[in-house]
């Protein structure tokens, strides 16, 4: 047995001050996770075994040291000859074996109910151990359904991407036991507006060659990347292989990026120097091709916060429970409860919203195909701006413990903006909104239904719903977008949380986030049930 650290020190005793926690299971201590996910049909057991595994003290290890040994860029090797390839810590593949072993890029496309909403929770629960390793996987999940536009590379890649195991090894996509996709969209003069695009395709016998550059380049080490160039007939969808028979594709990694967030995973930028590529798609369609890839990854955004989210208030519950001050348990004090139920509101909301749209991913019927278009647009508009707020919140609750590095804060802190950033800033995603409503009136009728299922329970979600209806009988200006996405998307959490959460977070998510019985700061907020808020940070 380990022997624990010392409390009596030369000149003073550590005392009031928390256990470090051990093994989490981050299954079992989640109520929520366990109650959403089953209303999302998603697969328990597979969720169970997951959340056992990553939260074991180990894996949280491991995440921690992949951060603290950064991935290293290697050009050339000692004679000079290119290599463009990235270099990862141990734990870095330890995390990515356990994740991808337990099928979080494969489980949705493997014809089991419930695939993409147990992806869907993989990915909250991946998030609180580790965000960084999330990102490829996130990508290879996301590239799946977009290669069904051409069976050929379908049937050589996706069994290779649905491959229950891991394997970094530098060959071949024929010679791999498994694979990871990456997206290589963004260039430096077009940003979000990707027809801005200036990298060229010219054909080269039944494949392309690809030159130019490409700002952003996630996970450089993937297996492939799905990206966009300019072809004759417009701008095309391609996918190029990293490793060629023989030879490395010509590929070049110019730098990895020095951003912000984990530092586990790897971004860079990259030219391609007549690379070799295959066309994915129809000569011109490369936008809508490539957007099947991003609609999936906008679900991972809209789940991964909620993750961040998770983690922070976990650390931030395990302090108050066993911190006093003044007397007293920082857990028993009515202004920290108040403080934590304020987040808890947050989180509970965005994790119910997520899975209720992953729920609409997993069917087949068009109204619910409709509502995961709109939906998982306000889902990652709402979650990522809370995401911030919620866990800067909860490093005040821990005070200047939490500033340091060892406790996991600092490192939430930093990956908060990522996700709204990421497959449509804030401005992007608000106008898709506008747009997706416009041009889709079964997205607007499902929203709607959404909406409507909840009235005649609380009167203040009917007023709520009323003022909506009056204050934009139809679509909003652009000016007012974020606006009406904050609004609607408050609206819809609002809804579901009175359908089908307890009683005590949908009464105070009405009153606070509807009803205007609130501040604009965390914790200031009216009384309510907190003590059946706070029940639901279980046992954290």
């Amino acid at each position: 047995m380990r022997s624990a650290p010392l409390s009596h020190l030369a000149t003073h005793e550590v005392s009031n001050q928390p256990e470090v926690r051990g093994d989490i299971d981050l299954w079992i201590s989640d109520p929520v996770l366990r109650e959403t996910a089953a209303l999302a049909g998603a697969q328990p057991q597979k969720l169970a075994d997951y959340g056992c595994t990553m939260g074991r003290s180990e894996m949280r290890e491991a995440g921690r040291e992949a951060n603290a040994n950064p991935p290293r860029l290697e050009l050339f090797d000692r004679g000079g000859r290119r290599l463009d390839e990235v270099r990862f810590h141990p734990a870095y593949h330890r995390l990515m074996e356990a994740s991808q072993s337990a099928g979080y890029a494969a489980i949705a496309w493997e014809g089991q109910p419930g695939g993409h909403a147990t992806h869907a929770a993989m990915v909250y629960l991946a998030s609180q151990v580790e965000p960084g390793h999330c990102c490829p996987m996130t990508m290879t999940y996301a590239a799946i359904p977009a290669l069904s536009a051409d069976s050929a590379i379908a049937a050589d890649w996706r069994p290779k991407l649905m491959a229950r195991c891991y394997d970094p090894t530098v060959t071949p996509i024929g010679e791999k036991r498994a694979a990871t996709l990456g997206m290589a969209m963004t260039e430096k003069q077009g940003g979000s507006d990707v027809r801005a695009n200036s990298t060229i395709a010219r054909r080269d016998g039944d494949h392309w060659r690809l030159k130019g550059h490409k700002w952003f380049c996630s996970a450089p080490m993937s297996d492939g990347f799905l990206t966009l160039a300019q072809a004759p007939g417009g701008l095309t969808c391609f996918l190029l292989p990293r490793w060629l028979e023989g030879e490395r594709n010509a590929i070049h990694l110019m730098r990895l990026k020095d951003k912000l967030g984990n530092k586990a995973n790897a971004s860079s930028e990259v030219e391609f120097h007549d690379a070799l590529a295959f066309q994915l798609g129809g000569e011109g369609d490369g936008v809508r091709t490539i957007i099947e890839m991003v609609h999936h990854t906008r679900l991972d955004t809209a789940m991964a916060p909620a993750g961040l989210m998770r983690a922070a208030l976990a650390e931030a519950h395990h302090w108050v429970q066993h911190r006093s001050t003044f007397q007293r348990r920082l857990i028993d004090q009515p202004l920290m409860r108040a403080v934590l139920a304020d987040l808890v509101l947050d989180w509970e909301g965005s994790l119910t919203l997520g899975l209720r749209v992953a729920q609409a991913f997993d069917s087949s019927d068009p109204a619910d195909r409709a509502f995961a278009r709109i939906g998982v647009a306000l889902a990652k508009f709402l979650a990522n701006k809370r995401c911030p707020v919620v866990v800067v919140e909860a490093m005040e609750v821990v005070g200047g413990m939490g500033y340091v590095e060892e406790t996991g804060l600092p490192l939430l802190y930093r990956e908060a903006p990522l996700n709204g950033i990421w497959e449509g800033s804030g401005n992007v995603i608000c106008l898709d909104i506008l747009r997706s409503l416009a041009r889709d009136p079964l997205a607007a009728e499902t929203l709607k239904a959404e909406l409507v299922a909840a009235s005649g329970v609380d009167a203040r979600y009917d007023a709520a719903l009323t003022e909506h209806a009056a204050r934009w009988p139809a679509l909003p200006p652009e000016a007012e977008a974020r606006w009406f996405a904050e609004r609607t998307a408050h609206m819809l959490t609002a809804s579901l949380l009175i359908r089908k959460g307890p009683a005590a977070v949908a009464d105070m998510y009405t009153a606070t986030r509807l009803a205007g019985d609130s501040g604009r700061i965390p914790g200031a907020i009216a009384a309510g049930d907190v003590g059946g808020v706070l029940a639901r940070l279980g046992g954290t």
